[in-house]
């Protein structure tokens, strides 16, 4: 039997998509119901015209109702503002995938994609992810002088903490092994290739550090005039092995660090960690990381390094063994594909930079086939 790739799947709903209606009512005329194909396409602009959509989440389904947002939301951070200036995006907005989208609109213009969060901290990265216990967590790194930062906002969309530090001066991605009461959020910092994982203590009110270490380092990583900056991006962790993936943009390849939960060093042999998967076939600049609900990991190709007209703005499946299994793109053009996002539902996410949108996913009774995923973004 061959193998059904998350990939395939999402490609095939998505071919189908200008027949969906057409099929749906023939198989209503038989009484079967409809063919349950959905996704759901929303502008990620807001009233303030930010653009460059970079990370993306789930709000997962035991977060703390009455506040802004709600289980099953999508958040989506805007890294540049309504001129398209790099680092130097505010906004965080919510998207509802059962709900109305926002219509696209000249950028420039203002759109109508609701806003969860406005930041006085300018360049909203890739770095988003939610607590359990009701808060979000998003990172920055604007383009004027001084370093990013994590900042910490409740569910009603009010910041409540703000963390600065050089070991995560330059916070691109992260990902997040909740345990409710604490928490271990694992920060990739582009600035100065590194992973940096901080201990957190979580209460109903707030968010507290309580020890930061870097755990590995020596990733590629420089300034770019299209890019803004390579480095160290996507991370997934699986909670089942203790063993944290991260996507190297620059170094063109995915490493894994083991012990990445109670590590206070990086890896003494390679410092980047275990060589997982290098494939100039298929990657091209991997931004952000995934599990798939099959235990494959999905990385989104920036198009930055070994960049590939023919082959644009790709999702790229493979196996934690380092197999390619699969590739689609979201994008005719290149440099749309960055923040990707599944939930335990199952559904998955991704923004697309070149027109400003996000696309959710969802596949029916797909629930997850493993354990492996210790998050939701």
């Amino acid at each position: 039997m061959q193998r059904k790739t998350l990939l395939v799947s999402i490609a095939f709903r998505a071919l189908l998509a200008c027949g969906a209606f057409v099929a749906t009512a023939a198989i209503a005329d038989e009484g079967q119901g409809p063919f349950p194909l959905q996704f759901v396409v929303s502008s990620t602009i807001p009233s303030n015209g930010d653009l460059n959509p970079y990370g993306i989440a789930f709000v997962p389904k035991d977060f703390p109702s009455g506040g802004k947002i709600a289980p099953g939301d999508v958040l989506v951070a805007n890294f540049n503002n309504s001129n398209n200036l790099q680092g130097t995006g505010v906004t965080i907005i919510t998207f509802t995938p059962a709900g109305p989208v926002a219509p696209s609109v000249t950028p420039g213009q203002n759109g109508t994609a609701t806003t969860f969060f406005t930041s006085n901290r300018k360049g909203l990265t890739t770095a988003l992810g939610i607590l359990r216990k009701g808060f979000v967590i998003v990172g920055n790194l604007p383009s004027a002088s001084g370093g990013g930062s994590l900042q910490v906002i409740n569910g009603n969309g009010k910041l409540v903490n703000t963390f600065t530090d050089p070991k995560f001066s330059g916070p691109w991605d992260l990902t997040i092994n909740d345990e409710g009461a604490t928490a271990q959020l694992f920060v990739s910092n582009v600035v100065d290739g590194t992973v940096v994982r901080l201990d957190l203590s979580v209460s109903d009110t707030n968010v507290a550090i309580l020890s930061k270490n870097v755990i590995a380092q020596g990733y590629a990583h420089r300034p770019d005039p299209t890019a803004f900056v390579l480095g160290p991006t996507g991370l997934a962790f699986d909670k089942t092995t203790n063993v944290l993936y991260v996507a190297s943009t620059l170094n063109n390849a995915i490493y894994a660090i083991t012990a990445a939960r109670t590590r206070t060093s990086p890896p003494p042999a390679d410092s980047k960690g275990d060589l997982v998967y290098r494939d100039k076939a298929h990657l091209r600049g991997p931004l952000a990381l995934v599990f798939a609900p099959n235990g494959d990991l999905i990385t989104a190709n920036g198009d930055a390094v070994n960049g590939d007209p023919t082959h644009p703005s790709e999702l790229v499946e493979f196996t934690k063994g380092g197999k390619f299994v699969g590739q689609s793109n979201i994008d005719a053009g290149q440099g749309g594909a960055f923040g990707i996002a599944v939930s335990a539902s199952f559904s998955f996410a991704a923004v697309d930079d070149v027109p400003n949108t996000v696309t959710v996913f969802n596949v029916p009774g797909a629930g997850f086939s493993s354990t492996d995923v210790a998050d939701e973004q």
